[in-house]
């Protein structure tokens, strides 16, 4: 199982978001998305996390001076199988794993690439799911 979704977002935080068709794997292409509740929720928490990444990178840019003219983030879900297998029991062990590839726009310095690099882990939604979350249902 695996979808992505790709946001692209200018200097001046107008956003733009892409996603893959989830029900076709060996499609690389990626389509515009009129309605944000289109997407599967996989969907929904990839397009959360990349939007917040380009929220905070072209939020330090402006705070800093950054020439930055635009972010692209483009995040994908996989659930990778512990064990391959052809026939996988139900409960076989597996790790799920969000990957963001990130490009910046703009003439920058190897510095400010580095720092912006940095930045990309500030992003809240990023690291509430990689310290994990509760969920508690009343």
């Amino acid at each position: 199982m695996s979808e992505r979704v790709v946001v692209y977002q200018d200097k001046s935080f107008r956003t733009d978001f892409r996603a893959a068709d989830p029900n076709d794997e060996t499609s690389n292409e990626v389509e515009p998305v009129m309605h944000l509740h289109n997407l599967t929720p996989y969907g929904m928490l990839l397009a959360s996390v990349a939007a917040c990444t380009a929220i905070v990178v072209n939020s330090y840019a402006s705070n800093h001076d950054i020439p930055l003219r635009g972010i692209t983030v483009d995040a994908s879900y996989e659930r990778i199988f512990i064990d391959d297998c052809d026939d996988c029991d139900p409960d076989s062990k597996y790790e799920e794993v969000i990957r963001e590839h990130v490009d910046f726009e703009g003439k920058l310095d190897e510095s400010q690439l580095k720092r912006l690099h940095q930045v990309v882990k500030a992003c809240s939604v990023r690291r509430l799911l990689e310290n994990g979350i509760r969920v508690v249902t009343d």
